[in-house]
């Protein structure tokens, strides 16, 4: 029916949220998103949890392994050295794969060229695995590096760096010297391994491929950037 002029003009009012109602509303979508982002990162890192939580926790009776795990772990450090072509690389940013590093003077003697080659051939052994591991050679001193032994490392990340900075990063085993081991850093950028002097190949070679497997999930070879 059609309102006449002389009936009063009525209004409905309904119930508008207060600001506090509001505000509450909005403090549990934030609480809601925070929850949300924080179990898809927990499923990111679900598989690299796993693998390092079956390497180092879960370990079958009578498993050992063959190089010193590195407790607490230590992080790639944030000086640089300086490749063959003389540019400056920052040793953070070989990270993102797996790194068996060795450290040498440059001049390089005989028990150095021997360590070069057995770090070579054991990368060598893990067939198709082995472009998951990088193959590095800090080196040391102020002696320019030879042409035979550029050629010779020519598979190798090959840096120039400061002795006094990486003393502060890697260590030697008790009464060894900083040239005497192979370091091996994991893709997160960890040192986490120090293998014995002398080295026994297999044995070392046993590890690498039990890392590999456990990180087979997570680990690919190459580096994004």
């Amino acid at each position: 029916m059609a309102q006449t002029p002389d009936e009063p003009l009525t209004l409905t009012v309904h119930n508008l949220p207060t600001p506090e109602g509001a505000g509450a509303a909005a403090a549990v979508d934030t609480r809601a998103g925070r929850w949300k982002m924080l179990l898809i990162l927990a499923v990111c890192a679900a598989p690299v949890i796993a693998s390092y939580f079956t390497y180092y926790v879960i370990r079958p009776e009578g498993r050992r392994n063959y190089g010193e795990l590195v407790n607490p772990q230590r992080t790639l450090p944030a000086f640089s050295g300086t490749d063959v072509q003389g540019r400056e690389v920052p040793l953070a940013s070989l990270k993102d794969q797996w790194l068996l590093i060795s450290v040498a003077d440059s001049a390089c003697n005989k028990a150095c060229e021997d360590h070069l080659y057995l770090q070579r051939q054991l990368r060598e052994t893990l067939g198709k695995e082995k472009g998951r591991l990088d193959w590095v050679w800090l080196r040391t001193g102020d002696v320019a590096l030879s042409e035979p032994l550029k050629q010779a490392t020519s598979a190798a990340t090959v840096l120039h760096v400061k002795a006094d900075d990486l003393a502060t990063w890697l260590q030697p085993a008790p009464g060894h010297r900083l040239e005497d081991h192979l370091y091996l850093v994991d893709p997160l950028g960890n040192w986490m391994m120090r293998f014995p002097s002398p080295l026994d190949p297999q044995k070392a070679k046993r590890d690498l491929d039990r890392l590999l497997r456990a990180s087979s999930s997570w680990d690919r070879e190459g580096r994004e950037h």
